[in-house]
Order: C-alpha cells, then sequence, then structure tokens
C-alpha cells in the first residue's frame, strides 16, 4: 500500500514529549489590539534581528507576519520569500507565504502554495492548518469571490441616461 508524502512526518518532529518553538515570543495575541507604534517598534526589531541572523528563516517568516499585520503587503512578500529561499522545508514560512496569497485573494497561486505547505506538514496540528485553509480557498473559487445579484431591471437607468444624451445634444443644437 503506498503512502503519499503528506503523511509521512519530517526526522525529529513527531517527538512525544519534545516541545520547542523556534519562533521568538510575540508581545501580544489579538493583532487588532496593537497601536502602529508598538507594531513598528516590533517590525524594527524584527529587521535588526533578520539583519544580524541572516539565516534565521523563522525570524524572516516572524518579519513577514509582522508586514501583513501592518497591510504592507510586498514587505510581507519579501520577508517570506526569504524565509523560504533559507529553509525551503519550513512549514511555517511556507503556510504564511501561502495565507497572504489567501487574503489577496490570488485564489489559484494560495492553492498551489497551501499544497506545498501541506506536502511540508509534519504535526497534525500543521495538516490541520493547512487543510482548514485549502478547504476555504476551494470554497472561494467554487462559490466566487465576488457574487453580486441583480434584482433590478437596467432598463430604467438605460432610459434616463438615453433621455440626457438625448437632452445634452438638444442643448447644443439650440445653442449654435
Amino acid at each position: 500500500m503506498a503512502t503519499t508524502t503528506t503523511l509521512q512526518p519530517r526526522p525529529g518532529t513527531l517527538v512525544p514529549g519534545q516541545r520547542t518553538n523556534p519562533l521568538p515570543a510575540i508581545p501580544w495575541r489579538d493583532p487588532h489590539s496593537v497601536p502602529p507604534e508598538k507594531l513598528a517598534e516590533f517590525i524594527a526589531s524584527l529587521q535588526q534581528a533578520c539583519v544580524e541572523n541572516p539565516d534565521n528563516a523563522d525570524l524572516h517568516t516572524c518579519l513577514g507576519m509582522a508586514h501583513a499585520m501592518n497591510y504592507d503587503v510586498y514587505r510581507s512578500m519579501d520577508a517570506l520569500e526569504a524565509a523560504r529561499r533559507i529553509e525551503p522545508v519550513n512549514f511555517l514560512a511556507q503556510f504564511k507565504y501561502a495565507e497572504l496569497y489567501y487574503r489577496i485573494r490570488a485564489l489559484d497561486r494560495a492553492e498551489a502554495e497551501t499544497m506545498r505547505a501541506l506536502e511540508l506538514a509534519g504535526t497534525t496540528w500543521e495538516l490541520s492548518l493547512a487543510r482548514r485553509q485549502l478547504s476555504e480557498i476551494r470554497r472561494l473559487r467554487r462559490e466566487g469571490t465576488q457574487k453580486p445579484t441583480w434584482s433590478k431591471s437596467l432598463k430604467v437607468p438605460f432610459i434616463g441616461f438615453v433621455v440626457l444624451l438625448m437632452a445634452i445634444s438638444w442643448f447644443f443644437m439650440a445653442w449654435k
């Protein structure tokens, strides 16, 4: 029976009793409660940490997340791409990169990047995060990101537009 690479753990990721967090402690839990000046300070300290530790993918991932919280998509994408380049098998960097595409509604690219994150998932928590995001992306693609409902006819606005054009042309003809 063949197994997929999605369900095969990476060495050292599913060790019972071992709980390591490679990411620095983030001083808040709710991103909406962070004042802009505190976020700017945190971004500056993360940028400095990235300069001091250029090979640390986790710091670049945190920097990308902080830029995303600051609504700076391009800098966020640059930081997350750097994290993926430094450590290509880093689940969080890949997942956050895919999530950024999901949030800007580039759904085709978000689905492809989330599939890659699903392949990198090494714990059940990571699998559930990637599957949930993939499910949401597919739901949005199926239902469409915008579904305007037309409940009114366009006859009245069209007739009004024609009458307006006729009145303007009559005015210009009378003016000459």
